[in-house]
């Protein structure tokens, strides 16, 4: 009799459990209601922007060369200081050009010999003319002589000094061997030591650079720009900085400048543009800084506007799902509208909806969290 109860309760038991399953495949199988998500339209200001790689620099650098050729014997800046222009930076010892320290020096010479020659001919011509035997104007002539004679002794030394010191008397505080700095502002490098030879700039060559000077209150934007959006671009319009190196800081620039011609930038055509970075005082920016440039290329403000993923694009018509009812009863009207701009997330409806309306969006994607 136990045993009799027992194989009932078994089969019971093996039959609820092929009922259970049957019953749970049978409801995983049956298809599940559509269920989309729903937006409603808002007013508000959409958009189109673009990003520009490049980097920050001064506006005007000036490379600061020698007049003269020589040995750097002292520095007296170093990268980062503040100089005015006049300020010397450098000064450099003269290595003299043996063929022009001769002919230097012979004119020296030539001149001194001049004027010992001038000295006795006036000194001639004095007692003569003392003694009322030339005329004035002779005399004058001879005066006039001895002079220039001198004068040439005074510009062969002058010469003289000039070449073997770089430096002559009359002039010291012009001296060609202090190097000094023809700008105000930062020096942003000086790429020679004390010992380098450095030379004037000449026909063949273009001269040692002493130091790279700057004013880093006036900077600029450097960039390029795809061609498919130069066209959008307008000098004067406003831009956004964003220095790469520090994030949370941000400048106003304006765009000045929008090259006439492309360059070829990994196979694409790319335009340079130029900005002038605005508030920019305080010695945070340093030249060659990496930045993003971000500009408005199309604006439309107060306008209606919904999630671009609402839209169904048919040819070169769009629509919108209006929902209609709720709950199982809800349904969707399919409505043409006209869109406007859009900044790839949002878009402007231009005609074809009204604040009031509520329109579907994309279908909802629930997790089957049973099938993990």
């Amino acid at each position: 009799m136990y045993k009799k109860y027992s194989k009932l309760i078994v089969a019971a038991i093996v039959a609820l459990i092929f009922i259970g399953t049957f019953v749970f495949l049978y409801e995983k199988s049956q298809p599940k209601p559509v269920e989309y998500t729903e937006f409603t339209p808002k007013m508000g200001d959409v958009l189109k922007t673009t990003v520009i790689t490049g980097k920050i620099e001064p506006r005007n650098e000036v490379n600061v060369k020698p007049q003269i050729s020589g040995i750097i014997t002292e520095i007296c800046k170093q990268a980062g200081d503040f100089v005015q222009a006049g300020e010397v930076i450098a000064k450099v010892k003269v290595i003299p050009d043996m063929g022009q320290l001769s002919s230097a020096q012979a004119r020296v010479r030539l001149a001194e010999i001049n004027l010992k020659q001038a000295q006795v001919n006036y000194g001639r011509e004095e007692q003569l003319y003392k003694k009322q035997l030339v005329s004035a104007d002779e005399f004058d002539k001879v005066k006039q002589s001895l002079q220039q004679a001198k004068e040439e002794k005074v510009a062969a030394l002058d010469a003289l000094e000039v070449v073997r010191d770089g430096v002559s008397k009359s002039n010291a505080s012009a001296s060609s061997t202090l190097i000094r700095s023809t700008i105000s502002g930062i020096i942003l490098d000086i790429p020679v030591k004390v010992g380098n030879s450095v030379i004037l700039a000449n026909t063949f060559n273009d001269g040692t650079t002493i130091a790279s000077v700057a004013n880093m209150n006036d900077l600029i934007f450097r960039g390029n720009i795809d061609e498919t959006e130069v066209g959008n671009l307008v000098v004067g319009m406003p831009m956004k900085i964003t220095i790469g190196a520090m994030q949370d800081l941000k400048f106003d620039a304006d765009l000045e400048y929008i090259s006439p011609k492309a360059v070829e930038n990994n196979g694409a055509n790319q335009f340079e543009v130029k900005a002038a970075v605005r508030s920019v005082k305080g010695g945070k920016i340093r030249s060659g800084y990496s930045a993003n440039a971000e500009i408005v290329l199309a604006k439309a403000s107060h306008v209606i506007t919904v999630p671009e993923s609402a839209i169904e694009f048919s040819g070169d018509s769009t629509f919108v799902y209006i929902v209609k009812g709720s709950g199982e009863k809800k349904t969707y009207e399919r409505k043409q509208v006209t869109t406007g701009l859009s900044d790839g997330v949002n878009i402007e409806i231009k005609k074809g909806l009204s604040l009031k309306d509520k329109v579907r969006g994309p279908q909802v994607v629930a997790d089957n969290k049973d099938d993990e």
